[in-house]
């Protein structure tokens, strides 16, 4: 299990996924990300409203973009 700060825990709480770290490290686990041209936001394990809040987030530079960008690292390794 990895070490999630309470940030990442707030950012899957926001998403409406269960935001403890069993839960966490299990999406992650199941939702990796192997190519790199694929935009976090357009991952499939995202329903459009999770998706839309990436997307807006990121280009907004929203409070939320620090823990995507961490999280976005994250499905990629």
């Amino acid at each position: 299990m990895l070490y999630y700060d309470t940030e990442m825990q707030q950012l899957f709480k926001q998403l409406g996924l269960n935001d403890d770290p069993d839960s966490i490290d299990d999406f992650i686990e199941q939702n990796k990300i192997y190519t790199h041209e694929l935009h976090i936001a357009d991952a499939p394990c995202w329903s459009k409203s999770q998706s839309d809040f990436l997307r807006e987030s990121i280009y907004y530079d929203s409070k939320w973009s620090d823990s995507i960008d961490e999280l976005d690292i994250i499905l990629r390794n």
